[in-house]
């Protein structure tokens, strides 16, 4: 079984500006950086134009670290104390599920885990110590 965390910090709408403060910061080096308008298009669910040039997802490299973080969707809620979650990646579908199972225990699903565009396995959870977690199925990167 192979994981990896990191840490993920939710910003709202300055995403970009976060992404080279921490550049310059750390010395970071981009390793993705996608926005919401980049994304796979819905017919069902519409970007609204507020949303397209906010970072849907953004990965920094620092030394031996990976900093994530994206901007909140337009109109979700953005409350500081509940901008840092920690992400969990694992091997395999399977790890990746029973994690999530373990940490939802007395704890808030909030997305229950799924195949996403991105990955086979992701959900997100608060554990009962209101530790917030993305667990995400990452084969061959964890």
């Amino acid at each position: 079984m192979s994981i990896s965390l990191n840490v993920y910090l939710i910003t709202d709408g300055n995403g970009r500006e976060a992404v080279d403060f921490y550049q310059k910061a750390f010395g970071a080096e981009v390793l993705a950086l996608q926005t919401f308008g980049e994304g796979p298009s819905d017919p069902n669910h519409p970007i609204p134009p507020e949303a397209k040039d906010r970072i849907m997802h953004a990965s920094l490299q620092i030394g031996s670290s990976v900093l994530m973080l994206s901007d909140t969707f337009p109109g979700m809620p953005y409350t500081v104390g509940n901008h840092v979650s920690i992400t969990v990646n694992t091997d395999t579908v399977d790890e990746a599920k029973a994690i999530f199972s373990q940490l939802e225990d007395g704890g808030v699903v909030e997305m229950a885990i799924q195949e996403t565009f991105w990955s086979p396995a992701y959900g997100t959870v608060v554990d009962k110590f209101g530790v917030h977690f993305q667990v995400n199925a990452t084969p061959g990167q964890a």
